[in-house]
């Protein structure tokens, strides 16, 4: 069923992870803060949500990392200084930044889990459908890949969730979709499964991290449930929705890297070095170091 009442016009992106894996950095800096090639993960997710069309952004924060969303804030100490400086490309740059949509934090004071963290964000979202993009899944498409999500949503309804084929060994990992392609890239979602077992798992589609939700998914998660790993589970509470409402699964168009691992963070500086233009001339440094070593070994 089409939907033209409503438009998503709010995102929640969860933050409040401790980072563990990338300790040392992460204990003063916020892992959303991580840069890929200059850009921080928070400022690629909002700028996907913003380029969609969405207009506010609900970040969801560890008690003291308001710093994730004062990212977003206006710098007049550095705005002055690129002025003076006649740095004004770059000053143009900072000022895009506070203008990309409009943020707010709130604190998810106990880490129990995705769910949890979407949950703090209901006193902003109250009644409206929303979008909720996760940081560490980094995605480059020519369109959004929360606007695909958003352009099923708006022919359907319900919930949409991003989701791409996976290999067997990483379904244990993952959440899995049951479902029937309806075309190309739109399945109907009949199942959710958080982590399965290779043998339990209805399939090798993996829920990757976009969603459009209806607000209903805060009645679940309102219970406190705990899921897969002790945790309160997204998954859990958008299974809870299948035959309620329709629940869809975009096969987006575009390239993926998780950058929740140093390996992932680094493969997604050389997918975006490598769209840049940058990958060249960093393989030649690199290239030129390993041969400077050779008096090393």
């Amino acid at each position: 069923m089409a939907n033209r009442a409503k438009k998503i016009t709010k995102a929640v992106i969860p933050t409040a992870g401790l980072g563990t894996r990338f300790l040392p950095v992460t204990r003063t800096v916020p892992k959303a803060l991580l840069p890929v090639l200059g850009k921080p993960l928070i400022h690629r997710a909002v700028e996907e949500a913003a380029a969609a069309g969405i207009e506010e952004v609900i970040v969801v924060v560890n008690p003291g990392s308001e710093s994730v969303a004062g990212y977003f804030e206006p710098q007049p100490e550095l705005e002055r200084m690129l002025e003076l400086q006649g740095k004004l490309a770059e000053l143009r740059d900072q000022r895009a930044i506070n203008r990309i949509a409009r943020v707010h934090a709130v604190p998810q004071h106990e880490a129990r889990g995705l769910g949890d963290a979407v949950l703090m964000a209901q006193r902003f979202v109250r009644d409206e459908p929303f979008a909720v993009l996760l940081p560490d899944d980094l995605i480059w498409a020519r369109r959004p890949a929360i606007g695909q999500l958003i352009d099923i949503w708006s022919r359907h309804g319900g919930s949409v969730i991003a989701a791409k084929q996976v290999p067997e060994e990483a379904v244990e990992k993952l959440g899995i979709i049951a479902g029937e392609q309806l075309n190309g890239r739109t399945w109907s979602v009949s199942g959710l499964v958080e982590k399965p077992k290779l043998s339990e798992a209805p399939s090798t589609l993996a829920i990757i991290g976009r969603y459009i939700l209806s607000p209903a998914v805060f009645e679940y998660l309102k219970q406190g449930r705990k899921g897969a790993g002790g945790e309160i589970q997204l998954t859990d509470a958008i299974a809870s929705r299948l035959g309620h409402e329709p629940i869809h699964a975009c096969v987006f168009a575009g390239a993926h890297v998780d950058a929740g691992t140093p390996a992932g963070m680094l493969a997604g500086a050389l997918l975006q070095a490598k769209k840049s233009g940058e990958y060249d001339a960093a393989i030649q440094m690199l290239r030129a170091a390993e041969h400077g070593a050779n008096a090393d070994r």
